[in-house]
């Protein structure tokens, strides 16, 4: 099943990037949502390879999920892996410069089942594409929104508030 979706954020290019790949603050909102989050790489700078193991609870049961990052060019795209024991997920984020203070984010999931059940799942997320669809485009509208905020903020000299992003879902991211 894939899932795209865009958003206009008021922010350079850069200050997204750096935005959308401050991983610890996303570490630290799935901490804040009852998410384990472990950092399983030794890299020591920012870039592929970059792996995570996650545990949550999701629709009664407790997931378990690592997390790569398979591609960092700064500061145009990053994009991510996720596998869980049903589903493979591959998330991508484009980064356009539309002026000097203004950047196109394009987002793109996709998610495959490995077995039977993450196939009937999958499935009835299909019956309900629309509702699926909608709810993928306001989370990513949600982010973008405190982009810019935060943002706005640093410009005005006023500290931000840290991102609160959804654990991965199938990332993130």
């Amino acid at each position: 099943m894939k899932f795209s979706t865009r958003e206009d954020i008021d922010a350079p290019r850069e200050a997204v990037f750096a935005h959308l790949t401050d991983f610890e603050a996303w570490e630290r909102g799935a901490l804040r949502r009852g998410a384990e989050v472990q950092r399983i790489d030794t890299l020591s700078r920012p870039g592929p390879g970059m792996s995570w193991k996650s545990a949550f609870q999701w629709r009664g049961k407790r997931r378990q999920m690592v997390v790569r990052l398979d591609r960092y060019d700064l500061p145009s795209a990053v994009s991510f892996s996720a596998r869980a024991s049903n589903i493979e997920a591959q998330f991508e984020v484009e980064l356009l410069e539309m002026a000097a203070r203004r950047t196109r984010v394009i987002v793109r999931l996709e998610i495959r089942p490995l077995t039977l059940t993450a196939r009937l799942f999958l499935q009835t997320m299909k019956l309900a594409r629309g509702r699926s669809e909608a709810r993928f485009r306001k989370r990513v509208a949600q982010v973008a929104a405190e982009i810019a905020a935060r943002h706005g903020d640093r410009l005005l000299g006023h500290r931000p508030e840290p991102l609160r992003p959804h654990p991965l879902r199938g990332s993130a991211g």
